[in-house]
């Protein structure tokens, strides 16, 4: 029983379980019927992606490192809410029952909030499956459920 961590459109491993879009859009083009067969997401959940404003910000300019550390914090800041802390909550705990994905569709994994979202819920307990592909952001220490 595991949380993993995927880019929604590449095609489900075995065991994956639900996928939750963790997205602000829903993907263009494609037919809401058509979201699980084509490997997006089973069930929406944008409360966990990054806001709006804060997305506009970052894809405004090119994503220096200078500027992704300040998207990493904003996202942070935005993740410590009472709402999302609970969802947070939620999964971690819902981890080490079941096995469901999060994910969302920036092609590279170490500039997107998936990376940031991984860290976020090992620091609230969930078991993470590592990444393929290796985490860009790491878990901060002292967290607790």
């Amino acid at each position: 029983m595991a949380v993993r961590v995927v880019r929604l459109g590449s095609a489900r491993v075995p065991d994956e379980g639900l996928r939750i879009g963790t997205v602000r859009r829903s993907p263009r083009g494609v037919r809401k019927a058509d979201y699980a067969r084509l490997h997006y997401y089973d069930l929406w959940l944008p409360e966990l992606a990054p806001s709006t404003k804060l997305l506009n910000r970052a894809s405004s300019r090119t994503l220096t490192p200078a500027r992704w550390a300040r998207f990493v914090r904003s996202y942070r800041r935005e993740m410590h809410q009472p709402g999302t802390e609970r969802l947070l909550q939620l999964l971690a705990r819902l981890s080490r029952r079941t096995d469901f994905s999060v994910g969302c569709y920036c092609e590279r994994e170490e500039r997107c909030h998936r990376t940031i979202l991984r860290a976020l819920l090992a620091e609230h307990g969930a078991k993470v499956v590592a990444s393929a592909r290796g985490a860009g952001v790491k878990a901060r220490r002292g967290r607790s459920q």
